[in-house]
């Protein structure tokens, strides 16, 4: 599936889904669970939290 089909199966653009798969946006949580929608995964196959690790 190209960015673009992607992007019109969840209503944002080719250029905010190409930002997200880069890493230099973080999507609302709605369009998170409409991309693992899409693909058939729950949204932890597709996203992951990368934050500090716990104290």
């Amino acid at each position: 599936m190209t960015q673009g089909q992607l992007a019109e199966k969840i209503g944002m653009t080719r250029q905010t889904v190409a930002a997200i798969e880069a890493g230099k946006y973080s999507p609302s949580l709605e369009a998170a669970f409409r991309i693992a929608a899409v693909f058939g995964v729950r949204l932890e196959e597709v996203f992951q939290w990368v934050g500090d690790a716990p104290p």
